[in-house]
């Protein structure tokens, strides 16, 4: 199905995928009213929401619109950042890769990266556990602790591997989550907009937002005695 019109990649005759193959090398157009890529869209909900042209949405800060869920009140350094599920670092989806080079920079579970200066504030080192809840749900996973990750954004690559190395949380005792967990879907009504070109859904190609991949989260360091 990669090669077939349901997608515009190709990857025939051992090539890497190449998106728009079909698009440029077979001169099928592009799902656009005219046939062409181009960013300006012309539709009256997206004039009226100010989004004919990309534009960028923070995220919603769901501990300032309704409060901290104050889960915890044993004083325990905690530190609010946002939190990012982006493609997995060392897998395709729910795979990770099965050579010896691959596996070896896989901790063997999950893993959270944070900035060594939020990691200094909840008193974390590199490779222990944490703890990432907010009110959608709870993940226990180690800390990635690097100067590579920016102040107050954290990753999880998503579809890590949870059927090894995963503890219960201490927040409810149940087994420790994974990167969805943590995520929950908005839609906006410009998702609504249908039968309108590039609009109109197609396998693939046109969905909701990647804005269940940017979230508000709280991370806090955990016993480092886990049970499983």
């Amino acid at each position: 199905m990669i090669t077939s019109y349901e997608w515009s990649g190709s990857e025939t005759g051992g090539r890497r995928y190449s998106p728009f193959v079909i698009n440029v090398e077979h001169k099928k157009p592009w799902h656009t009213l005219t046939g062409r890529q181009h960013f300006f869209v012309q539709h009256d909900w997206m004039a009226e929401l100010g989004e004919q042209l990309p534009v960028y949405r923070p995220p919603l800060n769901v501990i300032g619109h309704y409060g901290d869920e104050h889960l915890h009140e044993d004083g325990r350094a905690e530190v609010t950042v946002r939190y990012l599920t982006p493609h997995s670092k060392w897998s395709i989806h729910s795979n990770y890769q099965d050579n010896k080079y691959m596996l070896d920079l896989s901790r063997g579970g999950p893993a959270i990266w944070m900035s060594t200066a939020d990691a200094e504030r909840i008193g974390v080192r590199d490779n222990e556990w944490v703890e990432a809840y907010n009110r959608n749900g709870v993940v226990a996973a180690r800390a990635v602790v690097t100067h590579r990750m920016p102040e107050g954004t954290v990753y999880m690559y998503h579809a890590q591997d949870r059927t090894v190395n995963v503890p219960r949380t201490e927040i409810g005792g149940r087994r420790g989550g994974m990167h969805n967990s943590l995520t929950r879907l908005l839609l906006k009504p410009t998702h609504l907009a249908g039968g309108h070109a590039q609009l109109t859904y197609a396998f693939n190609y046109y969905g909701p937002t990647g804005n269940q991949r940017d979230e508000v989260t709280v991370i806090r360091r955990r016993s480092q005695r886990v049970e499983y």
